[in-house]
């Protein structure tokens, strides 16, 4: 016999330490050798390169995120879990299979020390629908394995039920039968004989489910695989059905409901019993009782609609982005957002508070080149003023006080994607200029840290203020301005779309109609009185001012809670006076501040929660907080 010996290896064949040194290669399990420093895929074997669908050199030139697209936060959270703790394993990573292939896959991670330049770390990726595989292959070789003993078992417990039972089931008016693990029949009584048409010297012996429950009951074939009575004896479990037909022995079907009960031989299982009961006339009767009420909800859609608006359901108009509306101004922005959004510019969205300007961005993001990677939105009005940097760039632990742990920023997370800056007017003086850097050049570095990092970020802002006032008052960089408004879109006001105003309210009327499990409409002079209201809240506040009246609602019938228009314009409107009232720009901020500052002084400067001056106002607690600040009411 061969013994170990210190002769040398002949020419031709590799050392001991050459297959140590190549077992990577020749390992069963896929395996993929990733570096968290760099994001690359140091090495892969061929077994990861089959099962992912890659050549290896392609692998190897891979980033770790990129084969993991859409999935960075998951891969992060992986990758940390394995430096800190040795290993690591997870199953809510998937890669991006070469073919498009879905894949359902567990991480097993270890930590490879390295003294230089890092730890690396070593995943052995286990496939789990073939481990599934893999465990019914094992089981079905244990059940052949009991060779014709376990068969001889099978038929002695049949012929036991078979005589023990046999006065039970010619007396039982249900239809019994058994099946064996093959689904072949053992039994049948006299009830279900009557049922079926068939007799028990028909049935005895051969495959049941092809005899009379072959198809469904529109026709479609019923495969064995997908029969709940035989999975009764496949996952051991009772199955019970209520809404399915037995084929009767001249071709006519019987609606039936049964429950297949598993067999078991000393912890084996070896058949089934089934027990059903024709439900026909049953179905029949629940058939007429829901036709019946059918006509009745149809005669009360009618009654309803006579008295709708117009007589009739306004139809919602929605483009494929999501954004309502068929006037001009709506059919404009939906033109400009078709032209960018193709394109990498940065878009500025202006307009006043409540029209829409994250839908937009939403929009344009959707129809771009990025809508499989994440659109990341940050209110720059609700972020404190010392965290701009942290909450834009990231930090490293102990950057500051309270940094307990690096943490990654939102343009980091939106890499490949989109970021939204709403109420870009907002951000500090002093931080505009590092905003302005990665906009050019696409680096930054996190708080504490100085490795410079880059990143793929398409930027859309939005603001309700004028920034180029803001740049002459020197509160804007004058450079950042131009940088973020190369595609300029105004978000028009509902005032200036109100063909667009029954739409809408209808859209928000059905939302709230469902959540409230009513059936509430607009009437005609439900839609003239919110028509002819001004809306300065604009589509926040129509959406705000339905949600009430649907709560508010009584016998099916909306009360709309509108303030009455001003007083000197109605006294205009009872002269006759055609011409509207036009203020000018400071005209129209002084009445803006002059009904905050009422607002703050009727809630006790409160600004937000319930009785807040914002609830007032029917506003953002940040867009009210934003407009303190810019009138000088802070």
């Amino acid at each position: 016999m061969p013994v170990l010996t210190d002769a040398p290896v002949p020419p031709g064949r590799p050392s001991l330490a050459g297959l140590v040194e190549g077992m990577f290669d020749f390992a069963a399990a896929p395996l993929l050798l990733l570096d968290p420093k760099t994001d690359q895929i140091a090495e892969a074997n061929p077994a990861a390169c089959t099962l992912l669908g890659y050549d290896r050199a392609l692998l190897r030139q891979m980033k770790i995120s990129a084969l993991h697209a859409g999935q960075v936060p998951e891969l992060v959270v992986f990758t940390q879990a394995v430096i800190a703790k040795g290993s690591y394993w997870t199953r809510s990573l998937s890669p991006r299979h070469a073919a498009g292939k879905e894949l359902h896959l567990e991480y097993a991670g270890s930590l490879v020390p390295r003294p230089d330049d890092g730890p690396m770390i070593l995943i052995t990726i286990t496939d789990l629908k073939e481990r599934e595989r893999r465990a019914v292959d094992a089981a079905a070789d244990d059940y052949m394995r009991g060779g014709i003993p376990a068969w001889k078992r099978v038929e002695r417990v049949f012929r036991d039920i078979e005589r023990e039972n046999q006065l039970i089931l010619g007396a039982a008016g249900e239809g019994i039968y058994g099946v064996n693990a093959e689904g072949k029949t053992t039994f049948v009584n006299p009830a279900a004989e009557r049922m079926l048409g068939w007799s028990a010297d028909e049935l005895v012996g051969h495959d049941i489910h092809s005899i009379v429950h072959h198809t469904h009951h529109d026709g479609r074939h019923y495969p064995h695989e997908d029969c709940p009575i035989y999975a009764a004896f496949r996952d051991g479990a009772v199955h019970k059905i209520d809404n399915e037909v037995f084929w009767r022995k001249d071709g006519s079907k019987v609606w039936v409901e049964y429950t297949s009960t598993p067999i078991r031989d000393r912890n084996l299982v070896v058949g089934a019993v089934v027990v059903f009961r024709d439900v026909s006339q049953r179905r029949e009767a629940d058939e007429k009782l829901r036709s019946a009420l059918a006509e009745v909800d149809q005669l009360r859609e009618k009654l309803q609609q006579e008295n709708a608006y117009l007589q009739e359901e306004i139809r919602i108009e929605t483009n494929p982005r999501g954004i309502i509306g068929r006037s001009d101004a709506i059919q404009n922005v939906l033109r400009q957002v078709s032209l960018v959004a193709p394109t990498s510019a940065s878009v500025l969205i202006t307009g006043e508070s409540g029209t829409g300007k994250e839908l937009i961005a939403r929009a344009i993001h959707e129809a771009s080149g990025r809508h499989d990677r994440p659109l990341i939105r940050v209110n720059c009005a609700a972020i404190p003023h010392e965290l701009f940097e942290s909450e834009f760039f990231g930090h490293v632990r102990g950057a500051f006080t309270g940094a307990l742990r690096d943490r990654v920023g939102r343009f980091e997370l939106a890499d490949g994607g989109t970021l939204f800056l709403d109420e870009v007017g907002e951000i500090p003086l002093e931080l505009q200029g590092k905003l302005l850097r990665v906009l050019q050049e696409g680096n930054f570095e996190r708080v504490g840290e100085e490795r410079t990092r880059t990143v793929d970020v398409r930027v859309i802002a939005a603001t309700n203020r004028d920034l180029r006032q803001e740049v002459q008052r020197g509160r804007f960089r004058e450079d950042l301005y131009f940088r973020l408004n190369v595609f300029p879109i105004q978000s028009a006001s509902l005032r200036e779309r109100r063909e667009d105003i029954p739409l809408l309210a209808q859209h928000f009327l059905m939302s709230e109609s469902k959540a409230l499990n009513s059936d509430l409409r607009l009437s005609e002079a439900d839609v003239r009185k919110l028509s002819r209201y001004d809306w300065p809240g604009n589509v926040r506040e129509l959406q705000n001012v339905i949600e009430r009246a649907a709560i508010l609602a009584q016998n099916g019938r909306l009360r709309l809670d509108l303030p009455e228009p001003h007083s000197s314009a109605t006294s205009e409107s009872r002269k006759g006076e055609a011409r509207p009232v036009i203020l000018t720009d400071g005209e129209l901020r002084a009445r803006e501040r002059a009904n905050i500052a009422a607002a703050l002084k009727a809630c006790n400067n409160k600004v937000s929660g319930a009785g807040g001056a914002a609830e007032l106002l029917a506003m953002k607690p940040t867009t009210l907080a934003s407009r303190i600040k810019a009138l000088g009411l802070g």
